[in-house]
């Protein structure tokens, strides 16, 4: 069960590509489970299963893996073809510079190239031609997609040291610091990721039949649901965990479990664009939308699961999440939105 969620943008962009391409958004929207009256709701977030199945169905009803936001289509195949040749790499340099070739055969390009520069690396987005992509996500989408790719070839989180953009700061670029967990640039030279030069020495561990269980899934989970175990935020979700009728560990307890000092956790949760207290209301958050999405379970039982003694209580905090109480977000599920 993943409890993760997804803003309503993201939802929205993803189908910014689609009507180009003539394809009813609706339709797809409701192939995926997600109803069309929940995105009414002007904060209204999907769960991580939701938006890897809408990720699927826009491939496969478009046959495009760029969604009809490149500069050409990139047709079905293509990133499993990608992944079926650097799974044989032996590093994660020989990975980028190998997905990097590969990308170049096709015209326009559309990649990420590798820069070295002392002690650290960069991927920097290479794309060629012009682009429909009002929302950003296609660009989004390549940093997000070849940044955890590469972790998940080597078996561990490529820390993030910056994150750069070459366009203003959008109206939902604080959920950036949900996505890079890094220091982030924006109206930069260029589109780009830095990490220690450390990591492109790391073996790649991964083998041919793990890669074929991958790509089942695959690259619509990296942008759905990522490994949070890669960050220090995701293993405090972990250890506070999901059962909120007991009490919450203090963070004096997490930084022991995390074998770190409090000060230093601070410091960490700090460049990763968080706090502790976030941390905390963003995961009774997306809770409380999951078990929304339970239509037999109270409103009231929720609040009690997610860790507010009165119903009352819980409303208001809600609200101040999502912009709407329970039961209207409910009814946004149900499609009886009036």
């Amino acid at each position: 069960m993943s409890t993760l969620t997804v803003s309503r943008h993201f939802v929205e962009a993803s189908l910014s590509g689609v009507e180009r391409l003539g394809l009813d958004g609706r339709a797809l929207l409701q192939e995926a489970g997600i109803s069309p009256d929940l995105l009414r709701i002007e904060m209204a977030r999907v769960s991580s299963d939701q938006f890897s199945r809408l990720m699927q169905v826009i491939w496969q009803r478009t046959g495009d893996e760029f969604m009809g936001m490149g500069p050409r289509r990139a047709r079905s195949g293509t990133f499993a073809t990608m992944c079926a040749l650097v799974v044989g790499c032996q590093t994660l340099e020989e990975v980028y510079q190998q997905a990097f070739r590969f990308s170049r055969l096709f015209e326009p390009m559309v990649s990420m190239e590798l820069e070295i520069l002392n002690d650290r690396a960069r991927l920097v987005t290479r794309i060629e031609g012009s682009i429909h992509d009002p929302d950003y996500f296609l660009r989004e989408s390549i940093l997000v997609i070849w940044h955890r790719l590469g972790s998940w070839l080597i078996g561990q989180p490529v820390e993030l040291e910056q994150a750069e953009f070459d366009y203003p700061r959008p109206d939902h670029g604080d959920e950036y610091r949900h996505i890079f967990h890094c220091p982030l640039a924006f109206e930069s030279d260029c589109t780009a990721l830095t990490f220690s030069k450390r990591f492109l020495s790391a073996p790649v561990i991964r083998d041919k039949p793990e890669m074929r269980q991958f790509l089942k899934t695959s690259p619509a989970d990296l942008l759905s649901r990522p490994d949070e175990s890669n960050t220090w935020t995701g293993r405090i979700r972990g250890l506070i965990g999901r059962d909120f009728s007991k009490p919450m560990p203090d963070f004096d307890w997490i930084a022991q479990e995390l074998h770190t000092s409090p000060q230093t956790l601070r410091r960490r949760l700090k460049q990763e664009n968080t706090s502790f207290q976030e941390i905390k209301d963003l995961l009774r958050r997306d809770m409380a939308i999951y078990y929304l999405a339970h239509p037999e379970m109270p409103i009231n039982d929720i609040a009690e699961r997610v860790g507010f003694t009165e119903p009352s209580t819980f409303h208001r905090a809600f609200k101040k999440w999502t912009g709407v109480t329970p039961g209207a977000w409910r009814e946004g599920e149900r499609g009886d939105l009036v």
